[in-house]
């Protein structure tokens, strides 16, 4: 009823409703363009290349299935996360990026400068690693120059196209657009997956298939409880006169949440863990034969789902930590409520409040950050569970689903209640 209720309220507010329809015609285009192929492949083969890798299996379903389908989006926002990756590595280590940091608005306009122009080289060699290694697996039996360049000019353009209808949702639309198209690529995939999953199933299976929607039922319920946790720290302001007028005096809280970084630590792992097994493909065709025994170790390496978990688990735990210090951050957040005024009882400010805030963010941070790690792992767990390996979305999927639904309703909510008060 409350559903309906809301949908009739957005429909209702022109531009709520120019918003939300913006919104997703965008999205659809995104979805049409992941379904415009290019041209010199053996399509069967590719499928076939997909279904039997498992890295670049996932890979595969968290593009939509447009590298399935050879389309000039194949590689999706993956370059432009990897930007954003290395330009938030370098705001730790380059000064001037830093203090960009700190500027506010314009700051990070610059920093989204500088991350749009790094994703055009990273979305060149991704696709050319991708299209070697189509070629090295027969997949792409061959090419011009001519055709390579275009081939290449197609991907990359594909790629910032996303990225640009991306940013124009985030800001004419509703919710993050990068997310959401990350999210619809996703939910685009569940269709097939299903029908491969019905097309072998048998008496034997129907029980895993009840296992399995146990845990899927039971894990967007724990993902539901987890983003929505929060450690609440009380924060007292103090008492001021001036004049005939006093101010502060009001007891308050500061919001602490357990999964603070949301997906993208895992977004981040996911493209760090790809990339090995990318190059090792690549180079093991190579002609030096230790260059060659190398790749061929690699790839046997990360081929293996128990290392493959370990890392990504790793990684995901170490992403977590790396984010959410670049969100929060205790000596600033100390200084601010000195600033204001404001105080944690039974705590100094200055230096105890920003210890004090340190600890409980790590701590905070180490049950969110062992969450998000077997959320990660979690398809591993599952098929060996359930013995489905046609069922793949795993954890990663339905996280980044619910994430991305809960945000963008929290903004329609948001919109909503902003405009009511607005009518006042």
């Amino acid at each position: 009823m409350r559903f309906w209720q809301t949908l009739r309220q957005i429909f209702t507010l022109p531009d709520l409703r120019r918003r939300v329809l913006y919104c997703i015609g965008l999205l659809v285009i995104a979805r049409i363009l992941a379904h415009v192929p290019m041209t010199g492949v053996d399509r069967e083969a590719l499928k076939s290349f997909f279904n039997d890798n498992q890295i670049f299996g996932l890979l595969n379903m968290f593009s939509g299935g447009s590298m399935e389908n050879f389309s000039i989006v194949m590689m999706g926002v993956g370059p432009y996360i990897t930007a954003t990756i290395i330009v938030q590595l370098l705001t730790m280590v380059i000064p001037s990026l830093s203090e960009l940091q700190k500027e506010g608005e314009s700051g990070q306009q610059k920093i989204n400068y500088w991350t749009r122009i790094l994703t055009v080289p990273l979305a060149l060699i991704q696709s050319f690693a991708m299209l070697n290694l189509l070629k090295s697996e027969q997949i792409i039996t061959s090419w011009t120059p001519l055709q390579l360049a275009v081939m290449l000019v197609s991907i990359t353009a594909g790629t910032i196209l996303l990225m640009w209808i991306g940013e124009l949702i985030s800001e004419n639309g509703i919710g993050n657009g990068l997310s959401l198209i990350i999210a619809l690529g996703i939910i685009a995939g569940i269709p097939s997956q299903v029908r491969n999953t019905l097309s072998i199933l048998d008496t034997t299976k129907i029980v895993s298939l009840i296992i399995f929607g146990l845990i899927a039922v039971g894990v967007v319920i724990l993902i539901i409880i987890v983003n929505e946790g929060r450690r609440r720290i009380p924060v007292t302001y103090a008492r001021r006169i001036r004049g005939l007028s006093s101010y502060g005096g009001v007891d308050n809280h500061l919001p602490i949440r357990v999964n603070t970084a949301g997906v993208i630590p895992i977004i981040f792992a996911m493209s760090m863990m790809l990339f090995p097994g990318v190059v090792a493909q690549y180079l093991t065709q190579a002609r030096s034969e230790w260059l060659a025994s190398a790749a061929n170790w690699t790839s046997t390496l990360f081929s293996n789902s128990w290392f493959y978990g370990a890392a990504y688990f790793i990684l995901v735990i170490l992403f977590t930590f790396f984010y959410t210090g670049i969100i929060l951050k205790p000596d600033q957040i100390a200084e601010n409520l000195q600033k204001q005024g404001g105080f944690i009882p039974g705590v100094r400010p200055g230096k105890e409040t920003s210890d004090f805030l340190s600890r409980v963010i790590s701590r905070i941070n180490l049950t969110g950050a062992v969450f998000l790690g077997v959320i990660a792992v979690l398809p591993f767990i599952v098929q060996a569970a359930t013995n489905i390996q046609t069922l793949a979305i795993g954890g990663t999927g339905v996280l980044i689903m619910v994430s991305v639904i809960i945000e963008t309703m929290r903004q329609i909510q948001a919109q909503l209640v902003m405009r009511q008060y607005e009518t006042y």
